[in-house]
């Protein structure tokens, strides 16, 4: 009986140091992106500022867009990608002065925020929707020439 409770504690002690240290983790990653920058703002600062400067550029369908593009990010970290996503095209929109977010904007700005390995799943939904991506062709990590 003992052995089987001394196993389980020491069990329970490696779960929970993995999970503290799992949580840890993504405590300290949003801690770094919250401390200032050279120029005294935060990353995340930034992406609020694009965010706000921007928001009445959107049109309801780019923001469902936007928001049929995150559905494979899990619920829980979904408003974070959007944020840093919308951020990017608000920075990208700031930049060339646009009048409105386009869909050439949203592309760009989506292929530039995300990690190579969401790309794959932007050209399905795009091919889904018969929208031509081959302008942003040099921006993602993929050979259409061969087919992979």
């Amino acid at each position: 009986m003992s052995t089987t409770v001394g196993i389980l504690l020491i069990l329970w002690s490696f779960i929970m140091l993995g999970l503290l240290a799992v949580g840890g983790y993504f405590m300290f990653r949003k801690f770094l992106k919250k401390l200032p920058k050279e120029d005294g703002k935060s990353i995340i600062d930034w992406e609020e500022y694009y965010v706000s400067e921007t928001i009445d550029l959107w049109s309801e369908d780019k923001k469902a867009l936007l928001n049929e593009l995150v559905e494979p990010v899990p619920d829980l970290f979904r408003d974070v990608a959007k944020q840093k996503i919308g951020a990017k095209i608000g920075q990208l929109a700031l930049e060339r002065r646009a009048k409105s977010i386009t869909l050439d904007l949203l592309i760009e700005g989506y292929i530039l925020a995300t990690p190579k390995r969401d790309h794959k799943f932007l050209i399905k939904r795009l091919e889904e929707k018969n929208i031509d991506f081959s302008p942003y062709e040099h921006l993602l990590e993929r050979d259409y020439k061969s087919g992979s």
